[in-house]
């Protein structure tokens, strides 16, 4: 069950932005599991993918693409179209260029993305046999259907939406995401699709989707593998009636970045807060780090940890489990006679040992809540991360040993 994620909040239209949703069978008859996203004539996309080197066919494709105009988004789930080599690829873009020759528009401006099974062949009769109907159901007003669309082992669609005012004009970010294992981005099964109606400049855009997406999407995990799939994108379809953002700097920008940071950061959460079998919602907060990274070792390492994992799931505060991982994340000289570790703000831990203070429990308190915070202060200097996670359950475990059947 979800941790803390209900219904979706209200999805605003974004003008220049239609989505479009149909049924394929990809895995199972009936299931709208095509959608398609058109953007307007003029805007400009963005995105940041996977560094799995065995990336999806459609990945390689949507790569190459985003550097030049591009129209449509071509997503389908129940198939990753990973691991499938030159015939994935020619899939993929067969796919696309069906899509292409039903819209008038050439090849290269349709980006292919697929989640599901890896190692299938991509059912492309079935695809290109649900498109029409995924173009005639194109509406600016379809964000939560697009969210469900593009479900797989999700429980809820997840989505989020900002609005701000600039010179008497409302501007929109709308985003939604799909993702519930398999989880552990490194980019930027995860697909994250963001638009807004303000006009940015491509490689203000460019940036501004890789800083959000380094600040949400690649500060989550809930198993620690990285997908051949991940992919997020920022699309700009300049229909709003303000100025053009050519620069990162300026009132525009600082407002358009503040909403795109927000919806990454809901929308990436929701992923989580979603995990698969997941009964708590986990945030690892590092700080006092020498530097950035050496936050991010310990923050893994606390995260990915099987018997943490466990111990947050049987609501357990063995507080032990988090000494152990903290000391073998790799930082270089760690003084652990300056760490002190906090559950929720019960202090575990200090000095190298339990804490004078510490009770079982006052640890048992914190653990048996749904959302729980594992603070660490390692006390070497000023920077700090912070990592959001699940506890590991039976669920997850039958979830992924029954995901082909």
């Amino acid at each position: 069950m979800a941790v803390g994620l209900g219904p979706l909040p209200t999805l605003h239209p974004v003008p220049g932005f239609e989505l479009g949703i149909a049924s394929a069978g990809i895995k199972r008859p009936g299931r709208k599991d095509v959608v398609v996203m058109r953007c307007a004539e003029g805007s400009s996309v963005a995105g940041v993918f996977t560094l799995n080197a065995f990336c999806a066919a459609p990945v390689i494709l949507a790569k190459q693409r985003v550097q030049g105009t591009v129209r449509y988004l071509l997503t389908n789930t129940g198939n990753a179209n990973a691991g499938t080599g030159a015939p994935g690829l020619a899939a993929a873009e067969r796919t696309c260029a069906k899509l292409a020759e039903l819209t008038g528009v050439d090849a290269s401006a349709v980006l292919p993305f697929s989640t599901g099974v890896i190692g299938e062949p991509l059912p492309v009769e079935k695809i290109e046999g649900a498109l029409q109907a995924a173009l005639d159901d194109l509406s600016e007003n379809n964000w939560a259907a697009a969210a469900t669309g593009i479900m797989t082992t999700d429980t809820l669609p997840k989505g989020a939406s900002r609005q701000f005012q600039h010179d008497g004009v409302t501007i929109t970010v709308t985003g939604i995401s799909k993702g519930a294992g398999m989880i552990r981005p490194n980019m930027a099964t995860m697909l994250g699709y963001i638009a807004t109606d303000a006009k940015v400049a491509p490689q203000v855009l460019k940036d501004l989707i890789l800083d959000g997406a380094n600040k949400s999407f690649n500060r989550i995990t809930i198993d620690g593998d990285t997908s051949t799939n991940d992919c997020c994108m920022l699309i700009a379809t300049g229909k709003a009636d303000v100025a053009e953002v050519t620069e990162a700097r300026g009132p525009l920008f600082e407002a358009l970045k503040k909403a795109v940071f927000e919806v990454c950061m809901e929308v990436a959460q929701a992923i989580v807060r979603d995990g698969e079998g997941a009964t708590k919602f986990v945030t690892v907060e590092v700080n006092g780090g020498g530097n950035h990274q050496e936050c991010l070792d310990v923050g893994y390492a606390v995260a990915h940890s099987p018997l943490i994992k466990t111990a947050l799931f049987a609501s357990d505060p063995n507080w032990g489990r988090i000494l152990a991982a903290v000391g073998r994340a790799g930082v270089p000289e760690l003084d652990v006679s300056l760490i002190d570790v906090y559950l929720g703000d019960v202090c575990i831990a200090s000095k190298g040992g339990r804490s004078a203070t510490y009770t079982e429990a006052q640890g048992a308190e914190v653990m048996a809540k749904e959302e729980i915070t594992i603070r660490i202060e390692l006390g070497r200097g000023q920077c700090s991360e912070t990592i959001w996670t699940t506890d590991l359950s039976h669920e997850y475990v039958k979830i992924n040993a029954e995901y082909r059947t």
